[in-house]
Order: C-alpha cells, then structure tokens, then sequence
C-alpha cells in the first residue's frame, strides 16, 4: 500500500512530531508509514483522514495484487 500522508503533511505544515501528537501516535510511527513500512490500523487512518479532511483514499491506496 503506498500513501502519500508526507505529501498531505507537508500541505497542513506538520512536521512529523506534529503529526504524531495530534492522532496520538510516535513521530516514529509517522516516519514508518511515510517509509510504507508500517500499514496503519483503519482507526488510524480515519484520524489521518478527518485531520486531513480528505477521503482516507486519497491518503493511502493499494498497489498491485493487494
């Protein structure tokens, strides 16, 4: 699954830290899923999404046979 969350970061001008504190999460966990090393949970994803307010298709989106 590819995501594009550092491109919708950079857009609302979060730093990971930011980020990571405003859903709750480590600025690690952020730098994992940028990296697509970590797939979220889908609560996860819904707190990306509202905080983005966008559709969570348009933060992540799968790749190939997924």
């Amino acid at each position: 699954m590819k995501n594009n969350i550092k491109v919708q970061r950079a857009i609302h001008d979060f730093t990971q830290a930011d980020l990571a504190t405003k859903i709750g999460v480590s600025r690690q966990t952020i730098n994992a899923m940028e990296k697509n090393k970590y797939v979220p949970s889908t609560v996860l994803a819904l707190k990306l999404a509202k905080l983005f307010k966008v559709n969570v298709e348009e933060i992540f989106q799968l790749e190939g046979n997924e």
